[in-house]
């Protein structure tokens, strides 16, 4: 028989205010190890994106010549990186986050929910810091910042709670199915491909746009986008639509699931 290690008798969310600080702690800790003994430190955080946007804007910008609806294409496809780097990295890193750290879950019981949820956090740092980039590189290249810019917080907290759904989901699946740590990072590289990074969704056929939505990324891509540029194309509420409703959903039923398979966690670890 399984043992349940989770108090029964408390609220989870009175738990999660209660173990605030081990939040933090944990989400500190990967920030250091993250860039412990790096030469550059804190700096690939910035070096990344701009190695990625270099060679998106060379095989794609110059070589296949995609459009960038009038935007200067290596700033277009930075405003589309940020949000799916941020994504594919939280997915990865949530998915092997529990099985990661059996040494934590078997000694004492503390809300499971915070390890995976640190990472996220872990990856928002570097977000911001490339975000901050790319509005200095809107201002030397001359592109505009208009009244959009304003819903940027919406479309932030948008990916962090796609985040926190898909990582409470793939966290717990792994727990119970190893092969979760194989699959993820395939799925994570077919995604970038069928997300709009290095393209607008505008060039996607008319008649495939209902499919094409059903990628919760797209939506918050393009909005990303239109809180930078301003630019928009006619299916963008439908595709923001679905994302948010993702985002919600997502959130809500990996919560409910991570906190039934929770009481479990120290078994299967």
């Amino acid at each position: 028989m399984l043992t349940e290690i989770t108090p029964q008798n408390q609220s989870y969310l009175k738990m999660l205010i209660a173990y605030r600080e081990l939040f933090y702690f944990f989400a500190w800790r990967d920030i250091l190890v993250r860039y412990k003994q790096a030469l550059l430190g804190i700096s690939w955080a910035l070096i990344r994106p701009l190695l990625s946007m270099a060679v998106f804007a060379l095989i794609f910008g110059k070589i296949a010549n995609l459009p960038s609806d009038n935007i200067n294409y290596a700033v277009f496809v930075l405003a589309g990186m940020l949000p799916w780097q941020l994504f594919a990295a939280a997915a990865m890193d949530t998915c092997n986050s529990l099985v990661n750290n059996p040494h934590l879950i078997l000694k004492v019981y503390f809300p499971r929910i915070i390890i995976p949820l640190s990472q996220i956090i872990v990856h928002l740092v570097d977000f911001s810091i490339a975000a901050a980039m790319l509005i200095i590189l809107m201002f030397f290249m001359n592109v505009d910042i208009g009244w959009t810019i304003l819903t940027l917080p919406f479309f932030i907290l948008l990916i962090c709670f796609t985040c926190a759904g898909t990582g409470l989901w793939l966290s717990a699946l792994t727990v119970n199915y190893r092969d979760f740590r194989i699959i993820v990072p395939y799925f994570v590289q077919f995604g970038m491909f069928i997300s709009p990074v290095a393209y607008g969704s505008f060039i996607i056929a008319e008649k495939w746009q209902w499919l094409y939505a059903l990628n919760p990324m797209v939506g918050i891509i393009d909005g990303f986008r239109w809180a930078f540029f301003g630019t928009t194309h006619p299916y963008f509420r439908m595709t923001l639509t679905i994302s948010i409703l993702y985002a919600i959903l997502s959130t809500l039923s990996g919560l409910y699931y991570f906190r039934k398979m929770e009481r479990f966690f120290a078994d299967k670890i």
